[in-house]
């Protein structure tokens, strides 16, 4: 029976490696707070943050370029998106809104967008392709979209052809991650979802809204961030005023008609504000309380780090997995 228990003693070390996960730290001790990110390959990532900062990389994190944008000191760009080693777009949230993009790996920013209107702040921006979208918070009670079709050179105000574009009151977005709006479907037809937090937690999507079953009521809570790939969909968030609460901090999701929502088994551990879906079945989330995983689509999540992070992505072509934070805080997962 001696080789049956040896078998056994493999059988559960092969299992316990195929759920093992390390966070690798690759940088810390800048005193900016990383928020924005997004990776372009295996190797390529940009960074962007508080103090006008961008940083870059494309060798995986083993050297990493700082720079802060000239002019833009003081500003705060919580989200970016980077085409390739050289392109990448940053947004700067508040009054004036603005959007800058770079050709040439940084060394020369161009403006290619601001609003002035008072009251403005900027939360995220995705794209698909030369396709973009930006969502900022309610002006006089609606919804801010604008719109792009040229890779981000140019930018045109939208009007969410939806009632459920007139915000209620309390309602707004979190720029915590870059995270609460995102291209779906088909790159010959894409569509944008959002989500929507504060005294009101929605899901907009396919021209309809949905009242999420999450923590809500305060200015600090609901949703924060979303993912969806084919038919799947998760939102995350909670209150980042009490981030140790783990109560409605998740809801999964389809894209079928009709919506449906459903809570996990196992919630992941207190506030989170961004996801990142691996493949079907492996997901990621993280926030001032530390990282969780998920082996079974987000159904039971397994806590695997306190380090604090506002933000993860997946390489757009390949499989890793970076982390912004505080602190100009940078890692990667070991999955």
């Amino acid at each position: 029976m001696k080789w049956k228990k040896e078998f056994l003693l493999i059988l559960i070390f092969i299992v316990s490696q195929l759920n093992a996960q390390e966070i690798q730290l690759l940088h810390s001790g800048n005193k900016v707070s990383l928020r924005g990110l997004s990776v372009v390959n295996d190797h390529v990532f940009w960074a962007s943050g508080s103090k006008g900062t961008v940083a870059r990389s494309t060798d995986g994190g083993k050297t990493i370029v700082w720079m802060q944008i000239p002019g833009y000191a003081q500003r705060d760009f919580r989200d970016i998106h980077a085409f390739d080693s050289n392109t990448a777009i940053i947004m700067g949230i508040a009054e004036p809104a603005v959007m800058l993009r770079t050709d040439d790996a940084g060394k020369s920013w161009t403006k290619v967008f601001e609003d002035t209107t008072k009251g403005m702040f900027l939360d995220a921006l995705d794209f698909q392709g030369s396709y973009g979208v930006v969502i900022g918070d309610p002006i006089q009670d609606s919804v801010y979209l604008a719109m792009s079709t040229n890779g981000g050179r140019s930018w045109q105000k939208i009007i969410p052809e939806t009632n459920c574009a007139l915000m209620q009151n309390g309602e707004a977005f979190f720029a915590s991650s870059g995270s609460n709006i995102q291209w779906y479907g088909r790159s010959s037809s894409p569509k944008f979802a959002y989500i929507s937090g504060g005294t009101q937690s929605r899901l907009f999507i396919n021209n309809q809204c949905f009242a999420l079953p999450m923590l809500r009521d305060k200015n600090s809570t609901g949703a924060n961030a979303l993912a969806i790939s084919g038919k799947q969909g998760v939102i995350v968030g909670g209150d980042f005023a009490a981030d140790s609460i783990s109560t409605g901090n998740v809801i999964l999701f389809t894209t079928d008609k009709p919506i449906a929502f459903k809570q996990p088994n196992t919630a992941p551990r207190g506030y989170k504000s961004s996801v990142v879906m691996l493949n079907k079945q492996q997901w990621l989330v993280c926030g001032t309380s530390g990282v969780d995983v998920s082996d079974n689509a987000g159904k039971d999540w397994r806590f695997i780090s306190k380090t604090s992070f506002h933000v993860a992505k997946k390489s757009a072509k390949g499989q890793t997995i970076y982390l912004a934070g505080g602190d100009g805080r940078i890692a990667k997962l070991i999955w």
